[in-house]
């Protein structure tokens, strides 16, 4: 049955069904045959529908693909006949191409054959009169170049004879008369060309003289500058000579001068401070007896006559400043030695001491602006070389003579009107760095002395041992001056030590600040910022290390504290030893003061925490060989064992302080603070671990023998505060220490949770010190012990009251404990 007769017979219903279906996927083959939207969300559509969509679009895409396969079959049935007989007749035309093709080719061979004697003998005809037109046109020509060749074969031959003059005046007639007649020509253009660098080779041979120059004064730098920073330095110290004869008003010199003052053009510098007897055995050189400048003022005529001065100063200034790059350029290993750095202030010396006579010398070929120009340019590079090279330095004698160097070198070169006011900026960066090593040199030295000290007074047998120590150290102390030998001082053997170490610092320190062209104000403030970076710094950190090693013990760390009050006293008598050095007066208004007070409060600060600190460590050692059984059913009636021996380590520390010398008031006074301090810390720390071992989050379970048994151990603890291991604490201030824990523990063992909680919150509660969260926490834990050890006794009357007793103890401290979070 027909498609027709089907759609008759079908519901109506399923025919708008069928149609609806055919409207969509023709929609959806339509998009797919376009190929424009993306085909992921056309084939999503498909799926979304219903769940036997992707069968019906099989389908449906079978029926669409055999109605296109109908449709070109059809086409290719209509069309056929049509493409059959075009075929045909191509077939037809292709013969009669290929007949075409063969005529034209035989037409054109015969054509060419037929032209080829025509050809040849047109060209020979052209190329005969072509000859003949250039034989012409040569003839005349030549007898326009052949006077530029006679003077070009003229010029050659004074160039072999080396006759540069007359050679420079042909080459002038060859570029202005011969050479522009005939300048269109090839061997004109290379001629042309070539004079330029037959110019050129004039030059380079006349230049030949200032290359031996330039190397003559690169190898003489070296002499050049030492005997320029020679005669700086004698003549430097025959005016100092001047000086301190006038300051001591002699009438007469102190020696004859045969030296004469030499000017830029004469001389390298003055010959001064040379006695008769010296000047002929040393004769002072000058730049004239190194180098030869004869050279440098021929080649410098040469170019003035060729008109091309400015590049032969150009050269001249090139060259000097390349050889200036090699002279500034240090030798890697230059900071290891003092000859290092004089070798290479040498060179720089010479170069600028030859640039200096060029300048006076000639007129023009260098330039003052050029030599200041060169100058800073060598003088950044000489400071960041130095700067660069001092830091490896790490001997403050290499850093010195260094500094030494560096001052004549600027004064040689300052003679010579350049300016050095940068170098001596310089040295206060390298005095810096010196103080840095005479601060680590010292820390050394420091560790040493800290290192052999017995840290025990000093033992004086006589007199004469007793005024070897004062004269090494400012010690004066009345009371000991009248006992009678032999006798103690207080302080250790350290102390004089470092006080003499650090007065050899400053006399270190000074040796950099001589020649610096400073005051002594200038003087007098350095000094005194170097000392204070020795003691607040060096000084400083070496205590604090000491302080802080394991072998130091109590009785070292109390005589540290005394050793640095002595040294404390003794930072006046430094400052006057500075303001004699410098005189300088001590009321100037900005006179750095030494800060030896603060340095020596932090030492003695750090010294006696250590001593809390390690008295701390000693309790928690013995506090970790507690053993309780926390569930002991009661007590042993004694105390802990390893209470007791904590107990007997604190007296007989505590002893010791009472061991050391008492003989200076201030002494005692120290020692017995700090023995107060320390009691009390130690009492203290010992009653908060004794509280956390109560409270430890480990312990699950206390019994209330086990809370009876520590007790008795909180109960030895207060006799030791009681009985005054240290002198000193009014009335029972010692014993406060534990006052928390023993009321707490009163709490317990009394079990008087009535009056606790009644009187909670008042001033004059018995338990003001119990706090409501750490009674719940020990409370939970024999809360937890009851239930455990009772699991039966619930039957007894008694048991189950205390229980019920504890639980409501247990609710109330919990709501107070609430009550104080929620407060907070």
């Amino acid at each position: 049955m027909d498609r027709a007769n089907l759609v008759g017979l079908s519901p109506p219903n399923a025919l708008d069904k069928e149609n609806r279906e055919d409207s969509m996927y023709g929609n959806i083959f339509a998009e797919l045959e376009s190929l424009e939207p993306p085909l992921g969300t056309t084939l999503r559509s498909v799926y979304d529908d219903q769940p036997n969509a992707h069968k019906r679009f099989m389908e449906k895409l079978d029926a669409r693909i055999r109605n296109h396969d109908r449709e070109i079959e059809k086409m290719c049935n209509f069309h056929h006949q049509g493409f059959v007989d075009a075929i045909t007749e191509l077939l037809k035309v292709r013969a009669d191409a290929e007949k075409l093709m063969v005529q034209v080719t035989g037409t054109n061979r015969r054509l060419q054959d037929a032209g080829k004697e025509v050809t040849a003998q047109t060209e020979e005809m052209i190329r005969c009169r072509v000859q003949q037109r250039n034989i012409a046109t040569t003839v005349e020509k030549l007898q326009l170049c052949i006077p530029v060749l006679e003077m070009y074969s003229k010029l050659k031959e004074q160039l072999d004879s080396k006759r540069y003059y007359a050679a420079l005046k042909t080459m002038e007639q060859l570029e202005n008369i011969y050479i522009p007649r005939v300048s269109k020509y090839r061997f004109c253009q290379i001629m042309a060309e070539t004079l330029p660098k037959l110019r050129e080779e004039i030059k380079e041979i006349s230049m030949s003289d200032l290359k031996d120059f330039l190397e003559s004064i690169r190898k003489h730098s070296d002499k050049i500058g030492e005997t320029a920073m020679k005669q700086a330095q004698q003549h430097r110290t025959f005016n100092s000579a001047v000086q301190k004869q006038s300051s001591m008003g002699y009438g007469k010199p102190l020696y004859m001068l045969n030296g004469k003052a030499s000017s830029p053009e004469s001389g390298v510098a003055l010959e001064v401070g040379v006695d008769e007897e010296e000047e002929h055995d040393d004769e002072v050189l000058t730049a004239q007896d190194l180098v030869d400048f004869s050279p440098v003022f021929r080649c410098l005529h040469i170019y003035t006559v060729l008109g091309d001065r400015e590049t032969f100063e150009n050269y001249y200034r090139k060259q000097r400043r390349k050889q200036a790059r090699l002279v500034l350029q240090p030798q890697s290993s230059m900071h290891e030695t003092v000859e290092g750095y004089r070798k290479y202030f040498n060179q720089i010396v010479g170069f600028f001491v030859v640039e200096d006579h060029i300048l006076h010398a000639t007129q023009g070929l260098v330039t003052r602006a050029y030599t200041d120009e060169l100058w800073n340019m060598a003088l950044s590079k000489i400071i960041a070389v130095l700067r660069t090279h001092s830091s490896y330095c790490s001997d403050p004698d290499l850093v010195l003579e260094l500094k030494n160097l560096i001052v004549i070198f600027a004064d040689t070169l300052q003679g010579y009107g350049f300016p050095v006011n940068r170098l001596f900026d310089l040295l206060f960066e390298i005095r810096d760095q010196y103080n840095e090593t005479l601060l680590k040199k010292w820390a050394g030295v420091f560790r040493e002395i800290f290192e052999s000290d017995n840290y025990s007074p000093i033992p004086v047998e006589d007199e004469e041992e007793y005024k070897t120590v004062i004269s090494r150290f400012p010690f004066h102390d009345a009371e000991i001056e009248k006992q009678q030998f032999p006798k103690k001082l207080p302080m250790s053997q350290s102390v004089p030590q470092v006080y003499i170490q650090v007065k050899e610092f400053i006399y270190a320190s000074l040796k950099f600040s001589e020649s610096l062209h400073r005051s002594s104000t200038e003087i007098d403030d350095m000094l005194r910022k170097s000392t204070n970076l020795l003691l607040t710094r060096t000084l400083s950190s070496c205590l604090q290390n000491l302080i802080k090693k394991p072998h130091i013990g109590l009785t070292e760390l109390v005589q540290i504290i005394i050793n640095t009050t002595h040294l404390e006293q003794a930072c006046k008598y430094l400052e006057d030893f500075i303001t004699n050095i410098t005189n300088v007066s001590p009321e100037t208004i900005h006179t750095t003061r030494l800060y030896g007070l603060s340095t020596f409060k932090d030492a003695r600060h750090a010294a006696e925490g250590e001593i809390y600190t390690k008295l701390n460590q000693k309790i928690d050692e013995f506090i970790q060989l507690a053993d309780y059984e926390w569930t002991m059913s009661e007590s042993d009636g004694r105390a802990s064992g390893y209470l007791m021996d904590l107990i007997n380590f604190l007296r007989s520390t505590f002893q010791v302080f009472t061991h050391l010398p008492n003989n200076n008031n201030d002494h005692a006074a120290m020692s017995g603070k700090v023995a107060q301090t320390a009691c009390m810390s130690a009492c203290k720390h010992l009653s908060i671990s004794l509280t956390q071992m109560l409270l430890d989050s480990e312990l699950k379970q206390i019994s209330m023998g086990a809370i009876q048994q520590f007790n008795l151990d909180v109960m030895q603890c207060e006799l030791f505060a009681s009985s005054e291991p240290v002198p000193g604490f009014q009335g029972d201030t010692l014993q406060l220490a534990f006052i928390d824990l023993r009321q707490l523990l009163d709490l317990f063992m009394v079990w008087d949770w009535s009056t606790y909680l009644a009187d909670y919150g008042q001033p004059t509660s018995k338990y003001l010190r119990v706090n409501p969260s750490t009674a719940l926490a020990l409370l939970e834990k024999m809360k937890d012990t009851s239930k455990k050890n009772n699991i039966f006794s619930q039957f007894r009357k008694n048991d189950r009251d205390k229980q019920k007793l504890i639980e409501t103890v247990v609710k109330q401290l919990r709501s107070l404990v609430n009550g104080m979070s929620q407060h907070t």
